[in-house]
């Protein structure tokens, strides 16, 4: 039973922090967000909505600076102060904006914004179980092996994430009749607009594909559509 133990330990501290995470994060952004109301942005999140067969499609403003998007758990749809401050200084199209509006709907479709969360706890609980069982052959450096280990697999399960969600966005643009031009001129901008060193970075360390990576897939997607 002893040798069962940190596997036991491991799996309620996932539950324990699955649960913790989903509150915290529902209370930070219910204090620190407001719905959005940009005509602009209206009226092509309306055609995003008729293309879904919704009457209509909540975004909500996530006021911190860094660029960024979100898929909150509960299915709400966030981007940040600094990425629509982005579009309000004219740097991205409104129709920028509303590829990365799609590709959160992705996520929310598709699962993933729950799934990341019980994936985050799970691989901390991991992390935790690894950790007691390497050290106890690898002392000193058996914690740091469990860290690497499952930094790789959070990386990897991200990414495929980030690419079924373009997927899901293209398809949407493209229904709703404003296409993926959009959509692959923001992949161009991501890295500046984030202030991103990525380049330098093997491709399976990182959370999101590479940008050539992910315009290469969507053309790909295009072609198919088109045969």
């Amino acid at each position: 039973m002893l040798k069962f133990t940190p596997i036991l330990l491991a799996i309620l501290y996932a539950v324990a922090m699955y649960r913790f995470s989903v509150w915290r994060t529902r209370r930070e952004l219910d204090a620190r967000s407001s719905e959005l109301a940009d005509p602009r942005l209206k009226k092509l999140t309306d055609r995003l909505a008729a293309a879904l067969d919704l009457p209509r499609i909540k975004v909500h403003i996530y006021e911190i600076d860094p660029v960024n998007g979100l898929a909150a758990p509960d299915g709400r749809i966030f981007i940040t102060r600094g990425f629509y401050r982005k579009f309000q200084n004219g740097e991205l199209s409104a129709e920028e904006m509303t590829s990365v509006i799609a590709h959160e709907l992705g996520h929310v479709a598709l699962g993933h914004s729950r799934r990341r969360m019980i994936d985050f706890s799970g691989q901390n609980a991991l992390r935790t179980a690894l950790a007691m069982i390497l050290s106890r052959f690898l002392p000193g450096i058996g914690a740091m092996i469990a860290s690497g280990l499952t930094t790789l697999l959070a990386a990897r399960l991200s990414r495929s994430d980030e690419y079924e969600a373009d997927e899901y966005a293209a398809a949407l643009l493209t229904k709703a009749g404003i296409g993926t031009a959009p959509q692959k001129a923001l992949f161009t901008k991501l890295e500046e607009l984030t202030q991103s060193r990525s380049g330098a970075m093997p491709a399976w360390l990182m959370s999101h594909p590479k940008t050539g990576e992910r315009i290469a897939a969507i053309e790909k997607l295009e072609a198919k559509w088109a045969r």
